[in-house]
This record gives C-alpha cells, sequence and structure tokens, in this order.
C-alpha cells in the first residue's frame, strides 16, 4: 500500500452533502482513498454509502463539499464523467448483454475498426484475452454471457473497468451471492488490482471479509462520516458499536445452555440427487448450525422436512409425533415453522402492508365471521414489530419500502406469530446489516433460552461459531461432519464442506 505520506490521494471527498426532499441524505461525508489499498467502507442500511457511491459514479450530484481525482478539483454531470476520471463500481448483481460474448460486452461502443469501419474482432479478441489472463481466470474472450455465474461476470465487469483505465474500483457488496471459492478468487483478484496502485472501494456487511482484506475503514452512520481507522486498530465490537453508535454488549449473545428433549428429528431422509441418508436431531434450547458450500443441498433439506419438496425416503419427527410430509400446512399446525432465503422472493408480498404480511401465516385464527379485522392485523403487528425492534413509520406502509434487516423481522414475526416449537431459519442474516444482525442474534438467543429448537443454515462461518451449540456440516448432499460447540473451528468445517478428512495438529 502506498504511504499516504508521500503520495496524492487517489480520490478524496471532502464534506460531502446531499439532500431529496427533506430527507438529509449525506450531511459532512469524507472519504480518502490512496493508491493501491482496499478500503471498507461500512456502516448500517440507510447510512448514506449508496448515496455516497452515486456521488462518485456521477449518478448524482452533490449539493456541497469537494472532489478531488488525483489532487485535482473534479465535478460530474454524468456516469459518463465518472467513468472517463477513472471510476468504475462493480455491483452486486452486474448488468451484462447476454445475448453477447465477453469481449463484445468488455468493448460495448468503443470496438476497435479498420479503416473501412469493420469491427476488428481479432485485435478485440486478443486484448481481452490479455486483460483476463491478468487476472488470472480461465476464461476467453469469445464466450457468451449467458451461462456464466455471477462471480464470472463479476469478473467480466472488472475487466471492463480495467479497460476502460479505471484506477478507483467500487465494490459495492460483491460477495453477497458468491461460494467460498468464489469470493476467494475475487479476493484474489482485488489484491492483483491494489498491487497496480488501484484504489478499491469495497462495501460489506460481513465483518470477516474486512479484516481479510481491507488496510482503511470508513464507517458512516446517519449521512455523516463517524470514523476512519486503519483496519488493524479495529475490532468487530468496536466496528460495530461505530456503526450504531451504541456499545453491544456481545454481538453474538448466544450463551450456553443446556438442551432439553428431543424437537425435531430427522432420519434417512432422502431426494434423489439431492441429497441422501440425511439423519440428525435438533433439541429443546438448541441452535444447531446446518453449514456447507453453496450447493451442498443444505438449502433443499430444510424445504424437504418442512415439506415443499418431496423426498423418495426418510421419516420427520416433530415432538414426538411423525410428520406427514409434503404438507406444509400440516407442519404449521404442528409446531414447525420456516423463514425461507429468499426473504423477498418467498417470504414476503412486497407490495402488502407491513401488517398483512405480518398476519400471513395465521389469517385464520384472525378472522371472524368469514372476515379479516384490520385492526387485529395491526395489533398483532405492532406486538411483533415491537419485539423484534422493528424500524417502520408505519404499519400500513408496503413491506417493500423496508430496508433488508427490517424485512427480515417481519419474515420472522410473521413465522413466530404461529407459536413454532421449532424454527427452521434459512441465512438469517444475509444482505442486512450489522446492527440488524445483532438483533436477529438477540432474537434467536431468546427464542432458545425460552426452549424452542432451532435449525439455523448459513453460509458465514463467524455466525455458525457464534451461534451454533452444535454444527451440522454438509458436502455434496450427505452429512460430513458434527461438531459439538467447544470443537468447532473454521479448520475443521471448511474441511467437512470441502469432503476431506480433519486431523488435528499435535
Amino acid at each position: 500500500m502506498t504511504d499516504p505520506t508521500t503520495a496524492t490521494p487517489r480520490l478524496a471527498l471532502h464534506r460531502a452533502s446531499k439532500t431529496f426532499g427533506r430527507v438529509r441524505a449525506l450531511e459532512d461525508a469524507s472519504l480518502t482513498l490512496w493508491p493501491g489499498e482496499i478500503h471498507a467502507l461500512l456502516g448500517e442500511n440507510g447510512a448514506g454509502k449508496s448515496t455516497l457511491v452515486k456521488l462518485l459514479a456521477g449518478v448524482y450530484q452533490p449539493d456541497g463539499g469537494e472532489l478531488r481525482i488525483d489532487g485535482q478539483p473534479r465535478a460530474f454531470a454524468t456516469p459518463a464523467d465518472a467513468r472517463n476520471a477513472g471510476i468504475a463500481v462493480i455491483y452486486q448483481e452486474p448488468t451484462l448483454f447476454f445475448d453477447l460474448s465477453i469481449a463484445e460486452n468488455i468493448h460495448m461502443g468503443r470496438q476497435p475498426r479498420d479503416r473501412a469501419g469493420r469491427i476488428r474482432y481479432d485485435a478485440m479478441h486478443a486484448d481481452v484475452d490479455r486483460l483476463l489472463e491478468s487476472l488470472g481466470v480461465h476464461l476467453r474472450a469469445q464466450q457468451p454471457v449467458r451461462g456464466l455465474s455471477i462471480a464470472d461476470q463479476q469478473v467480466v465487469e472488472i475487466a471492463k473497468a480495467l479497460s476502460l483505465n479505471a484506477n478507483v474500483l467500487i465494490m459495492d457488496e460483491p460477495t453477497a451471492a458468491l461460494s467460498l471459492p468464489e469470493v476467494q478468487r475475487l479476493f484474489a483478484i482485488a489484491e492483483k488490482l491494489r498491487a497496480r496502485g488501484v484504489a478499491i472501494l469495497f462495501i460489506t456487511h460481513r465483518l470477516d471479509e474486512v479484516f481479510e482484506l481491507t488496510q482503511r475503514i470508513t464507517i458512516m452512520r446517519d449521512g455523516r462520516t463517524v470514523h476512519f481507522a486503519m483496519t488493524r486498530e479495529m475490532t468487530t465490537d468496536s466496528i460495530v458499536a461505530k456503526m450504531v453508535g451504541r456499545d453491544l454488549d456481545t454481538f453474538y449473545p448466544k450463551a450456553d445452555t443446556q438442551p432439553g428433549d428431543v424437537a425435531l428429528s430427522v432420519r434417512g431422509l432422502t431426494r434423489t440427487g439431492v441429497f441422501r441418508d440425511i439423519s440428525f436431531d435438533v433439541r429443546r434450547g438448541e441452535i444447531v448450525a446446518l453449514a456447507g458450500l453453496v450447493g451442498a443441498g443444505r438449502s433443499e433439506v430444510a424445504r424437504a422436512i418442512f415439506g415443499i419438496d418431496p423426498v423418495d425416503s426418510g421419516e420427520v419427527h416433530l415432538l414426538g409425533k411423525r410428520l406427514v410430509l409434503g404438507r406444509p400446512a400440516a407442519s404449521v399446525r404442528a409446531g414447525l415453522a420456516l423463514v425461507p432465503e429468499d426473504r423477498r422472493g418467498q417470504g414476503l408480498a412486497l407490495e402488502l402492508s407491513i401488517a398483512r404480511n405480518a398476519s400471513l401465516t395465521v389469517l385464520g385464527r384472525l378472522a371472524r365471521g368469514g372476515l379479516i379485522s384490520a385492526r387485529s392485523e395491526e395489533q398483532l403487528a405492532q406486538t411483533w414489530g415491537q419485539r423484534l425492534r422493528l424500524k417502520a413509520a408505519s404499519m400500513s406502509a408496503p413491506v417493500g419500502t423496508l430496508s433488508g434487516g427490517n424485512q427480515q423481522k417481519v419474515v420472522i414475526g410473521k413465522w413466530l406469530a404461529t407459536d413454532p416449537k421449532v424454527l427452521i431459519i434459512d441465512e438469517p442474516t444475509r444482505g442486512i446489516d450489522v446492527g440488524a444482525k445483532a438483533e436477529v442474534y438477540r432474537t434467536l438467543a431468546d427464542l432458545v433460552g425460552a426452549g424452542m429448537a432451532v435449525l439455523m443454515i448459513s453460509s458465514e462461518l463467524p455466525e455458525v461459531l457464534g451461534m451454533a451449540d452444535r454444527v451440522l456440516v454438509m458436502h455434496e448432499g450427505r452429512l460430513s461432519a458434527e461438531l459439538p460447540r467447544a470443537e468447532a473451528d473454521e479448520e475443521r468445517i471448511m474441511s467437512a464442506a470441502l469432503g476431506q478428512r480433519w486431523e488435528r495438529a499435535a
């Protein structure tokens, strides 16, 4: 990383402000990026990160403040101005033309041409192949974009940025949809770019990634820059405290418990080609984590237990009684609840109100004479909103207007309203900010403290290690390890997830 005492900042934003009507999205926001550094931008949802990024990308124009690129004052009227100044943004979901090749996407609008105006495909393909090779990836210029993974699409976006001579690269939640090997490849590419002097702004809710990858941290809260520090000077607790504006007693509040009787028992569950011979128990008062790589079959097991997906063989018992598989309604009546991984697509009706979403699982209970009382819906939503610390102006507002963390609270509240004895929760904190994560963890700790059994599926190892009493690891559709809390660590979990036999060093 470049020594700040001898270099000019690649990008310096000083005291930027931006107002939308009566809403002040940014006030006194500052950011400095140096050549050859990876810099984390952190903050809760609504802290102003997205607005700041759009200022840097030329999407918005600031109401006040100063922007300098390589020491020179700049003002961007359009995104093209920002690109011409060497700023590129890699979003969580790349926006590429699927029917075109990688090379055509990278050189869109600026293809090399001969004197007759014909596109020189040979020169374009050679240039893109050199770019891809320099990033250390096994992609070819002539490959169609359709069919590429999200991770490979992100690589194409990075290559496009490099072809435009970008020296500031903004990565906005780039790892949210990636498997662990894909994340590691992305990190390796980021390190290559850093070695070339590119300044990278890295936005994430995963604090383990911050400590692994970045050198500096800027923290925002309520539209302001509230803290700037070297990454090595910070801890998880100190970052969270700065982000939420208060100290948290502990980020992972799960206390050691003495589990009770078996609440959920799974035996020999098999779905051909997806998972096979899955057997485990979850007891009252414990959190059992189902870990493994993306594609290992974890979510499919949860859906089969709940009755959404069919199985070929096996049994599920809830509180000692055998469940009728394939019937989610029967599972709910028996005391089982499932918070799905895709809260927007499977857990919520985004156009409906918060109150209606919170009551969808118990409409029959709220109905009187075949009619549903709006007052009853409102009271139910208020009750769970208070318990889960939901932040919403009104329970009549569409749930789609809430932040990701508050949407997740609505989904959890919707299912807790059924008074379940066993809760299956799939990726409980994916895509939500650190403050909301802490509140979800507190909720789970309270539930198991009151005797509920929780099966938690998570791809975040710190979350698994911080919250689980036991860890079940899946590899290619089978359980490859069961680890008690005292013996679980990242090395053992990853070894089992990769199908390797783990042996403790002497």
